[in-house]
This record gives C-alpha cells, sequence and structure tokens, in this order.
C-alpha cells in the first residue's frame, strides 16, 4: 500500500473507470508522448483519497445494540406505525347533492330516524356525539353493543352520525339503534319475528319519523299471507313513518327478479346501490312490476325507487378504525339520510297522530320526479340516481297532507 502512495493514476481511453498506475515523474514530460497502456499524458484523474479500513469497535457495537433495542420498543408500542388516513367516499356525497344541503344548514336536527341492525358500537371517536336511544332485542344490554359481523349496525349509523375525518350525512338526528340481528359466521341474521318486534318499537316506543331498514329476506312467492316483518312494515307507513329499505343484493345471474322483503311494500322507498361512475351496482337486485296482491306497480312506486351509493363506502368500525363496505345497505342509509335532512327542512311533513299515509305519497312523487324526467322506471336502478337537493326542490312550498 506504501509503494501506491507513489504513484499516479491515469483512467484508460475510453474506459475511464479503469485506472493505470504510472510514475509521476513521466507526467507532463513530453506532450506528444504516449503509451499503448496510459493514453494521452498529461491526463490528471480525480484524485481517490486514501482511507484507511476501519475495524468494528466496541463502541459502536454498543452504539447499534441501543438503536436496534429502540427500535424494537417503538415497535412493540405502535409508536412506530405511521397511519395514513384511509380514502374518504366524499364522492358519494357530493353526486347525491347532500353536501349541497348541508351547506344549507342542514344537519338532521330534530328528526328522529330508527334503524333495525347489529346494534351500534359508540366506541368510535367520531360516534361520540351522536344522539343515540338504544333497544336490544338479540341480548339484554342496557348499553349500545354491536352483536354483527364487521360492526354492520355501526357501519351503518357511522354514515348517518359520523362527525370526524368524513361527516355523515345528518349527524344531529337523534337515532334509535333497535338490535335485531346478529353474527351467523361471516354474514348477519335474525328472525323475522324479532326483525317484526323491533320495528313495531321503533313505531310505538321511538316514534320514529323514518324507519331505516338496511336488511331484507326473500319474497317467498308460495306464502298465504305477508310475513310479520312485511306487516310491521305496512304499519309504519300505515301511521305515516317513512319507511326505507334495502332492495336486495342477489342481482346478476342469481337475480331472483324481487326485490327483498319488506321493501316489496307499496309505500316503501326501496333503494338499489350505485357505483363511483353512477350505474347500477352488479349485485344490486332487480325488482318486480307487480305487487303481492298481482297488481301492476304504479308510478312512483314501482320497485325499486332509485339506486344510492353502495360500493366501497367508508364508514366506522369496532375499535376506532374505519372500514369500507358495499351493497344496498349502504345506499339505503344514504337516501335515509337525504330524508332527513329533508324533514328538517319541512317539519310538516313529520308524522303525528293523525297522520294518513298522504305525505309519505307526497314525498315519493317528488323523489320519482326529482330525478326522471320521463317517468321511465328500470327494474334495477329505479327512477334513477338519488339527487337530495333536487329531491328538496321538487317539493312545493304548499306541502299540506
Amino acid at each position: 500500500m506504501e509503494e501506491l502512495r507513489r504513484v499516479d493514476l491515469l483512467p484508460e481511453p475510453g474506459e475511464p473507470k479503469i485506472l493505470s498506475a504510472i510514475d509521476p515523474s513521466t507526467s507532463g514530460h513530453d506532450h506528444h508522448w504516449r503509451a499503448e497502456v496510459t493514453g494521452w499524458a498529461p491526463m490528471v484523474p480525480d484524485s481517490i483519497p486514501y482511507r484507511p479500513r476501519r475495524m468494528f469497535s466496541l463502541a459502536s457495537a454498543a452504539i447499534m445494540a441501543l438503536f436496534l433495542g429502540t427500535i424494537v420498543i417503538l415497535w412493540q408500542s405502535n409508536l412506530l406505525l405511521l397511519q395514513l388516513p384511509p380514502p374518504k367516499s366524499e364522492w358519494a356525497f357530493e353526486s347525491t347533492e347532500i353536501r349541497e344541503l348541508q351547506d344549507d344548514g342542514l344537519t338532521g336536527k330534530g328528526v328522529r330516524v330508527c334503524m333495525v341492525d347489529t346494534g351500534l358500537s359508540l366506541t368510535h371517536s367520531s360516534l361520540q356525539q351522536a344522539d343515540v336511544v338504544f333497544e336490544d332485542f338479540v341480548g339484554n344490554s342496557l348499553e349500545p353493543r354491536d352483536y354483527g359481523s364487521i360492526a354492520h349496525g355501526t357501519l351503518m349509523a357511522g354514515i348517518l352520525l359520523s362527525t370526524d375525518f368524513q361527516t355523515g350525512i345528518a349527524p344531529n338526528v337523534t337515532l334509535g339503534m333497535a338490535a335485531a340481528l346478529s353474527a351467523n359466521g361471516e354474514n348477519n341474521s335474525g328472525s323475522e319475528t324479532r326483525v317484526a318486534d323491533a320495528i313495531r318499537w321503533c313505531i310505538f316506543e321511538f316514534e320514529a319519523d323514518i324507519i331505516s331498514l338496511s336488511l331484507g329476506g326473500e319474497q317467498d312467492q308460495s306464502a298465504s299471507r305477508e310475513g310479520p316483518a312485511v306487516s310491521a312494515t305496512r304499519q309504519a307507513i300505515d301511521a305515516g313513518i317513512f319507511v326505507v329499505a334495502a332492495a336486495g343484493n342477489d342481482g346478476g345471474t342469481s337475480d331472483d327478479g324481487y326485490v327483498s322483503a319488506p321493501g316489496n311494500v307499496n309505500l316503501a322507498i326501496t333503494v338499489g346501490a350505485s357505483d363511483r361512475g353512477g350505474d347500477a351496482w352488479k349485485r344490486s337486485s332487480q325488482g318486480e312490476s307487480t305487487d303481492a296482491d298481482g297488481n301492476l306497480r304504479q308510478y312512483p312506486h314501482q320497485k325499486p325507487e332509485l339506486i344510492a351509493p353502495g360500493v366501497g363506502i367508508l364508514s366506522t368500525g369496532m375499535d376506532d378504525q374505519w372500514y369500507t363496505s358495499s351493497g344496498t345497505s349502504d345506499a339505503t342509509v344514504f337516501v335515509t339520510g337525504a330524508l332527513s335532512l329533508i324533514l328538517e327542512a319541512h317539519p310538516e311533513l313529520k308524522p303525528h297522530e293523525s297522520s294518513t299515509t298522504a305525505c309519505i305519497e307526497l314525498v315519493k312523487a317528488a323523489l320519482a320526479d326529482s330525478i326522471s324526467l320521463d317517468s321511465e322506471h328500470d327494474s334495477v336502478r329505479g327512477y334513477g340516481l338519488l339527487k337530495a337537493n333536487a329531491w328538496l326542490s321538487q317539493l312545493s312550498d304548499d306541502t299540506t297532507c
């Protein structure tokens, strides 16, 4: 190594990465001097500083051990994790004109919405301000609890009530949550009798203005009488209570051609799901052209009535987490939320002791007219995509019903 310190290094012609050692006394000796190895002289290469190899010391080992130990501690305490916020579903709120109604100051205040679902967990920070009345038809919990697979009820409630990160549709409603479904493997299920009891609790105990049903069962075409959930839904509508129900998720090749019950009830607002592009979701259920009595359904009560965002919707989950879900369940809450804002703007449309179905029929006609210019109906898309501001604008100043 000592001998190499006394030589100059010159790059090879055409390959500067290869250096040749020469005697420095020949450098510049003759401007026309050339050798086969070194090329033209004098060419002075970039200097390469000499650095003696460093040995691994005990001090450096101690520093490395301290560094690795700190990393392990931070990892175990989750302090090293960088949590990126999940992508919002803001497109769903914008495309349905819900943000426009919120910009006008509507928040759902004074409106009572009842959900029949798997229950609700209020542990999420975005639900801390929610005004909730809880009733348990699954167990005997006095505190809000979610019995569902992937916390289905909490997801649905968050679309409506969230106050943090992604603002819900109507965060100032009073929510009645009737826990009537529970986990059955990866699915949620419950007896129809229990669902019917929960709907009647929404009617008589909670005194709902709107009942939101992100659930449904198959229509039994061979049955001689309607099921208890359908009967309870009719009871709610006869009392002037708005019922918004999911169309079902059996679309495509497995579609039986019927919306889920109790969404088949004539005056219920039955909702299919749309994707980000505004098209009907491929699994959104097709509706039937006749009612349970075999009568042809008439405008504006053909099934489903409309579609709303239901694909990849972000909402609240357990343990302060955010989940995304897809289905007509999510779409149902978007229509429920939009209707909550409309009832806040027109409180005279809310049910009262002497209510009939007149206000429901008025609101449903305004809904269909706001999204269908020619009264045309599609068996999957309904009259079209939810447009909340247009729906409110379609209601005349005189809403006496």
